[in-house]
Formats: C-alpha cells, sequence, structure tokens
C-alpha cells in the first residue's frame, strides 16, 4: 500500500507541475471518511502539496515557504495526525501513514533535503528534522 502512495504522489506532482505555469503553487486534498482536517499555506512558487486521507478523524498541516518543495501526506485509518514543514528550495517530504494513533512531524530547513517516512500499526511516532542541503532520511516504523 506505501508503494502505491508513492507512486500515486509521484504522478500527482508530475501531473502538477506539467499543468501550472512556472510561477504556480498548487494544491490537492482528496479526504474519504469522517472528521478529516487539512491546511496549511503556500508562500514562495513552484510548491505543491498533496494530502489523501481515508478514515476517521485524521488531520494533516503542510507548511511552504520557499520554492520548488513537494511535500505528500497519505494516511489510511483514525485518529492519525502529520504535520510537515518546509523553509528553502527544491525539498521533498512524504509521509504515510497506516492504521491508528500515529503522529508525524517534519521538518525541512535548507535545500535539495529529502525525507520520507512510514508507519504502521497503533500508536507510531516520529519526529524528523534537516537543515543544511542535500540531506536524506527515511524510516519505516512497525507498532503494535
Amino acid at each position: 500500500m506505501a508503494r502505491k502512495f508513492i507512486i500515486t504522489s509521484a504522478i500527482v506532482a508530475a501531473i502538477g507541475f506539467a499543468s501550472a505555469p512556472a510561477m504556480a503553487n498548487g494544491l490537492l486534498i482528496e479526504q474519504f471518511g469522517w472528521g478529516n482536517s487539512a491546511g496549511g499555506g503556500q508562500a514562495g512558487f513552484g510548491n505543491l502539496i498533496g494530502v489523501h486521507q481515508n478514515g476517521v478523524v485524521n488531520g494533516a498541516v503542510a507548511e511552504q515557504f520557499g520554492n520548488h518543495n513537494v511535500a505528500a501526506i497519505g494516511q489510511q485509518g483514525f485518529n492519525n495526525a502529520a504535520d510537515t514543514f518546509q523553509h528553502g528550495n527544491w525539498n521533498q517530504v512524504g509521509v504515510g501513514q497506516f492504521g491508528a494513533n500515529h503522529t508525524a512531524v517534519m521538518s525541512q530547513d535548507g535545500h535539495g533535503n529529502i525525507a520520507a517516512g512510514v508507519q504502521i500499526g497503533n500508536g507510531c511516532n516520529a519526529v524528523a528534522s534537516q537543515s543544511g542541503a542535500g540531506n536524506t532520511a527515511a524510516f519505516v516504523q512497525v507498532c503494535p
């Protein structure tokens, strides 16, 4: 399922960049279920946020300050929360959560950083922070 999310996010990003003017920001939010929420903000140009939530009481926040940043959040289940913060240019972040009661906070400050995380099960918590340039971070957690 995580692979499907990553492939879907890549397709959404490609379509968004191909169909938008060079200075436009893009936003795609899909929510299925009940009580889900999504929000955030963008300042700059060429930024893209994609959120897909299926379940109950999931929450997502994505903030981008800079240019050409990409944030993808996918959540399946209930009571999951994901926050992404990007400052700088050409950063990419992705969060996939499957199950219940997960929390992920991922922040990037710099240029050309990549962060990705997947949480499966119940009650996983993760915080990832990057500063500088050209950093890569990834995690996978399975919680009982």
